[in-house]
């Protein structure tokens, strides 16, 4: 029996993930900027408030161009078509006594490619990259509740604590939890 292909509409668009380096993130400084705005309009606790000005998710995307210079930050964006729908960082631990871990931050998905395994693809190549680095151990936090949580639960990832009180939530309405996670690789 010959298998039928899925109409075009019905297909799933094929997500790519690559590494960047300082400077293809450099040439897509103003879709992480736009990706990073998004966020924050969508109510993901990223570290920032809204409104958030284009120039200012694009001065803080700069800063990050020196640390993957340094060799401290690795960056991976997701594309969905050749446009730029998600990212993740993995920084990496400098200590002398730390050298086995490195903290996940920033994973961001565009609110327009939630729901098609953006989030999950990004964070699979992550530990791809966490392991090639040699980085045993992975830490995170994320807001309680969010919808990260049941992507990292469902990824095998452990939930540690809850810290009340944490940050500040996008629209400025009050403070929220945050929850610590972390992952051992294989």
């Amino acid at each position: 029996m010959t298998a039928v292909p899925e109409p075009a509409a019905r297909r799933r668009p094929e997500v790519v993930i690559r590494r960047l380096d300082a400077l293809s993130a450099r040439r897509h400084l103003d879709d992480l900027a736009d990706l990073l705005v998004d966020s924050v309009e969508g109510g993901a606790s990223v570290s920032f408030v809204a409104p958030l000005a284009h120039y200012e998710a694009r001065d803080w995307f700069a800063g990050v161009l020196n640390e993957m210079d340094l060799g401290r930050r690795v960056v991976l964006a997701a594309f969905l078509e050749d446009r730029l729908v998600g990212c993740v960082q993995l920084v990496l631990s400098w200590q002398s006594n730390a050298t086995h871990r490195a903290e996940v931050q920033k994973m961001l998905v565009h609110r327009s490619a939630r729901r098609l395994g953006v989030g999950a693809r990004l964070m699979k190549q992550l530990e791809t990259e966490a392991r090639a680095l040699g980085r045993t151990l992975l830490i995170l936090d994320t807001e309680t509740g969010s919808d990260a949580e049941h992507l990292y639960a469902h990824m095998g990832w452990v939930k540690v604590g809850v810290i009340p009180d944490y940050a500040m939530r996008p629209d400025r309405s009050g403070l929220r939890p945050t929850s610590l996670w972390y992952r051992q690789l294989d």
